[in-house]
């Protein structure tokens, strides 16, 4: 009886093994990107206003550079651009901004 509960327990162990791969997802291709400088002593939320909603870009470490992927607007889209500081007190935009593959701002 042990021999045959031994021989079961190998078995599942062998039947239920597979062959795990792990890696990163891909990162998304859009061509659009916003180089946002940030200058303010404190991390900035960055959005891009287009057709009346706010798409949250990514944020921005305080005194430091980041590029940021613009999803679900086209290119050549007039858009507003939108950083709010990490504690709400201020708010940075710049107006009429025709998107590019690489559209740089600087806050503040």
């Amino acid at each position: 009886m042990r021999m045959f509960t031994m021989v079961l327990l190998a078995a599942s162990l062998v039947a239920c093994s597979r062959k795990v791969e792990v890696g990163s997802a891909p990162s998304p291709s859009s061509g659009m990107a916003v180089k946002l400088t940030n200058n303010a002593s404190q991390a900035v939320n960055a959005y891009v206003t287009a057709g009346g909603g706010d798409v949250f870009i990514g944020q921005v470490a305080p005194n430091s550079v980041k590029t940021l992927v613009v999803s679900g607007v086209s290119s050549g889209s007039s858009v507003t651009l939108k950083a709010k500081t990490a504690d709400g007190a201020r708010t940075y935009t710049k107006d009429n901004v025709t998107l590019s593959e690489s559209t740089d701002w600087t806050v503040p």
